[in-house]
């Protein structure tokens, strides 16, 4: 058993993040929230790329054992406190599992929080250049309801895999979480499996959300209300 919190380096409102502070909650990982931000390079720990050798977040540092990446991460948490899982025990919802983390990655991450963060955030508010407009709306148009159509078709109710939460609900619930802090919503008449699964999860995460809100305030353009 470690002696010192497992270290977290990111800011708990990034999706990836926000990944790696729930699976340390959730199995009683005492742990501290380093912030980093990466679009702010002037801040960056001087050691920075030998803590997380890609450069983004999260990262952390499990008394002198540093790793970077969040699956690699919640992976190397479920192995070091197995309770409660958060990777199926059958085989064919464990692969369900890590396809879904990786299509979280891609379609949500990827293809819509990254560029709306982006182009809606960080170039107005820190780089101090306008967003592309363009690219905002192509997310809205068609990568916003490429994924949620996909999600809606797996009919979620309380879990997308199995019985119980899993990497996969944390990847999506994690993107969907920021998507709101954007000032987006989930159509409901359009989406009601999707928003009801989302909103059973927001209400299950109350503490979390609660714990992030300082951090969300403090960004110009992200509201932590939903």
């Amino acid at each position: 058993m470690s002696k010192q919190p497992l270290r977290i380096y990111g800011v708990p409102f990034s999706v990836h993040t926000r990944k790696v502070i729930i699976a340390a909650r959730l199995k009683a990982i005492p742990h501290e929230v380093t912030p980093v931000v990466p679009v702010v390079p002037e801040r960056l720990p001087p050691d920075w790329r030998a803590i997380s050798p890609t450069g983004l977040i999260p990262a952390i540092d499990d008394e002198g054992y540093v790793l970077a990446d969040s699956t690699a991460i919640l992976h190397y948490l479920e192995r070091r406190n197995p309770a409660p899982a958060l990777f199926p025990a059958d085989a064919r919802d464990y692969g369900t599992a890590l396809f879904l983390d990786a299509w979280a990655g891609h379609a949500l991450f990827s293809r819509v929080i990254h560029p709306l963060f982006h182009n809606e955030i960080v170039n107005p508010n820190i780089r101090k250049t306008a967003g592309d407009q363009a690219t905002i709306e192509a997310v809205i148009e068609r990568a916003v309801p490429d994924a949620f159509d996909y999600l809606e078709r797996l009919r979620p109710r309380r879990f997308l895999v199995g019985s119980a939460l899993s990497i996969a609900d944390l990847a999506v619930v994690s993107n969907l979480i920021l998507f709101h802090y954007l000032g987006r919503r989930i159509d409901s008449g359009q989406y009601p499996l999707l928003a009801a699964y989302f909103d059973h999860h927001r209400a299950s995460l109350a503490s979390v959300l609660d714990a992030e809100r300082p951090f969300v305030a403090s960004v110009p353009g992200l509201t932590p209300t939903f």
